[in-house]
């Protein structure tokens, strides 16, 4: 496939050009809602804070939500570009492997059987389920002669998410109580949400990130199938394992602390690769800015689709991801 970034220097100007982007969409993020604050405003809430109700809106809202749209964009686009490598589809994304899924049963099942509420709380219990049902799938897609294969996890995450799907569908119409209070967390979405919430998970994500980066050569490789990978010495079981460990721990905390925001991880894989190839040394780097850039837009966007009410941005990624996800299946699995 073709890259439109062919050597290092143009990468590079890219992802710096990427970051400026991602820089100018939190700061616009920040300003720009229903209520819209001058930049003095917004510096004044730093450096000369009161307990004035625009300077509380600023700093415990608006810059705790772009931090947060920022950083799980950026985890959901490196684990969906993991995935992709490891199962080779190109429609992977993180809800393959269950997380998803297990992170909503888990969060059913804590508000019907145990009475947890709250935003915190959920994020603990949400990211537990992610873990169980991710390690499920990748044990269930190792049975075997074969050993872990594509097609194997692929198969296994399909059934395990359509089997937590029914399972949490089920508790949902047999308890009200648990709909009505699970609800806003199922949609996905990054207002409401706090910083306890991503300091919670944000140590695993970010151990996760250095795994992805450490991971990159070995997935360079890794892409061009397990019978060439073993000729070239590497240990295949060890690399995906790897892999997935850093997979539950980027979606895992991402849907632990915004809930299920889909298509992040198919979309923007996609298109990092048609910008700078299947290199993920640069793909991985790539994927966090422009996945950061993207959820960040979106939530921006999502402010002013019906105002004065605000659309969530889970909503707002889906109308965007469908679309792709049918274009990309129509050109065999490639952008461009």
């Amino acid at each position: 496939m073709q890259n439109l970034l062919p050597n290092a220097a143009l990468r590079l100007t890219g992802l710096l050009a990427g970051l400026i982007l991602l820089a100018l969409a939190m700061l616009a993020s920040v300003k720009y809602g229903v209520n819209t604050y001058s930049w003095e405003r917004i510096l004044s809430s730093f450096t000369a804070y009161t307990e004035a109700n625009d300077h509380l809106i600023i700093r415990t809202s608006r810059v705790p939500r772009t931090l947060i749209a920022a950083i799980v964009g950026g985890s959901l686009a490196i684990a969906g570009a993991l995935m992709q490598a490891v199962t080779r589809n190109p429609l992977a994304s993180p809800s393959l492997f269950g997380v998803n899924a297990g992170a909503s049963f888990a969060i059913v099942c804590s508000v019907a059987f145990l009475q947890i509420s709250g935003l915190t709380a959920f994020t603990w219990v949400a990211f537990i389920g992610a873990a169980v049902s991710a390690g499920a799938v990748y044990f269930l897609g190792s049975i075997g002669r074969d050993g872990l294969t594509p097609i194997k996890i692929t198969l296994a995450g399909s059934a395990l998410s359509a089997f937590f799907a029914s399972l949490t569908q089920g508790i949902l119409l047999a308890d009200g109580k648990a709909f009505d209070q699970v609800l806003f967390w199922l949609v996905g979405s990054v207002s409401g949400r706090t910083m306890e919430m991503l300091t919670a998970v944000l140590p695993y994500m970010a151990v996760a990130f250095l795994g992805a980066l450490l991971l990159a050569p070995h997935m360079n490789v890794l892409s061009m199938g397990d019978d060439v990978a073993k000729g070239l010495g590497q240990r295949t079981v060890i690399v995906k394992a790897a892999a997935a460990v850093v997979i539950v721990l980027l979606a895992g905390g991402s849907v632990a602390v915004a809930g299920p925001i889909l298509f992040i991880g198919v979309i923007i894989p996609h298109v990092v690769r048609f910008l700078v190839g299947i290199d993920h040394r640069w793909v991985i780097p790539y994927c966090a800015v422009f996945g950061a850039l993207l959820l960040v837009a979106a939530d921006v966007g999502a402010r002013f689709i019906a105002m004065p009410t605000e659309v969530h941005v889970g909503v707002t990624t889906v109308l965007m991801g469908v679309p792709f996800v049918v274009y990309i299946a129509r050109k065999g699995g490639q952008l461009g």
